[in-house]
């Protein structure tokens, strides 16, 4: 087993979750979703980023039938950015994460791909339910069962904060890669830097005393 499959979107987690896989495997390939997203800049520089990083191929897969089965500001552009107290962020897309792994996972299968990692996270999440490591070990068990194959994912950021992130990245020694990556949930580059995305992202660089190489509207 030489080669893992790294879910991609082409923001500083998964970035991360790249750098990370192609330390511990010889071949990596990367798999982006287009599910009509309002950042959609980030498939771009996705493939930008899977270009520079070499990877051994990069899948990018039609899924705009997820954005059109779910109304979230991610994929509604008329539904503003929120996050009010008690309540899932309006930028939670129902069964993201489910999709995307079992989509991963029979792609992985195809390649005869054993390791799947993706940058889901407990530490900062946004309250996502499916960022959780209860629901990720128990996917794990269900794609096991159901494509009978072997599967393991990887989730090197899950217990990091977005400061431990970005130190991780540093001693990866691919701090370079995070100036292509996107995390702005308005889809702007330069980044918006007031959006919950980006000042969770800002917050972690100045925590881990690292200058973020990306540039925003508001510096």
């Amino acid at each position: 087993m030489t080669t893992a499959m790294v879910v991609f979107s082409g923001g500083q987690d998964s970035t991360t979750c790249l750098a990370q896989a192609m330390a511990d495997f010889a071949n990596v390939e990367t798999v982006t979703f287009d599910y009509g997203q309002r950042h959609r800049v980030e498939l771009d520089q996705a493939h930008r980023i899977a270009t520079m990083a070499g990877v051994r191929a990069h899948h990018l897969l039609d899924m705009k039938w997820l954005g059109r089965l779910t109304e979230n500001a991610l994929t509604r552009a008329e539904i503003p950015i929120s996050h009010a107290a008690g309540e899932l962020p309006s930028t939670f897309v129902d069964g993201r994460n489910l999709f995307f792994l079992s989509v991963a996972a029979v792609l992985a299968k195809q390649r005869g791909i054993h390791s799947i990692y993706a940058g889901v996270c407990e530490t900062d999440f946004s309250g996502y339910p499916d960022c959780r490591n209860d629901f990720i070990k128990s996917l794990n068990s269900t794609l096991n069962l159901g494509i009978d194959y072997h599967f393991d994912i990887r989730t090197p950021l899950m217990w990091l904060t977005k400061a431990d992130t970005v130190r991780l990245m540093a001693t990866l020694g691919k701090l370079e890669w995070y100036a292509e990556t996107h995390t702005c949930y308005e889809g702007r580059r330069p980044a918006c830097g007031t959006c919950p995305a980006c000042v969770l992202r800002l917050k972690g660089f100045r925590d881990a005393g690292i200058p973020d190489p990306l540039p925003y509207i508001t510096q």
